[in-house]
């Protein structure tokens, strides 16, 4: 749905994936640094089952920025949520420190002048786009498309600012 090509897991692979969720020390999320928002840095990322090179490759990523959430943080892996909730690790070089964000739900996202339903519409977006967040306030976000900024509801972004 987010531009990822599935890879069937093995119960091998499965296995695989339960033992790396066990290795310990992993920087645990109630850290503060952590969850935090990012985005993916190259246009093609795989998300493995476990934080090493050698464990399967669960889903490969062709969606460069796509916003994902990082969770937690082992030995240069991180173990990442993104937008379908899809959870795995990726090496911490493929992930921009720079956050995204995603739309949204069914229909067309407003993009309005203000941070008020009554403002000026500017843009009709797609679900699916994906730019960077400002600021929220009163239900709305910043919103930056390309050259296109203004606002759009907070409810309809899934990234920093997301409610």
């Amino acid at each position: 749905m987010v531009g990822r090509m599935i890879k069937l897991i093995s119960k091998q692979s499965l296995a695989v994936m339960l033992a790396g969720a066990s290795v310990a020390p992993v920087q645990a999320a109630s850290d503060p640094a952590f969850p935090s928002w990012r985005s993916l840095r190259d246009p093609v990322v795989n998300m493995r089952v476990g934080p090493g090179e050698d464990y399967a490759i669960r889903f490969v990523y062709h969606r460069q920025n796509l916003p994902i959430k990082v969770l937690r943080l082992y030995q240069g892996w991180y173990l990442v949520e993104d937008p379908d909730g899809a959870r795995g690790w990726m090496n911490a070089r493929f992930v921009n420190k720079t956050p995204t964000a995603i739309l949204r739900g069914k229909g067309a996202v407003e993009m309005h002048a203000g941070p008020a339903q009554g403002s000026a519409l500017l843009w009709k977006l797609a679900p699916g786009n994906v730019g960077r967040v400002g600021p929220c306030q009163q239900g709305w976000c910043e919103f930056t498309l390309e050259a296109r900024k203004g606002f759009v509801p907070q409810d309809r972004i899934w990234g920093p600012g997301a409610q």
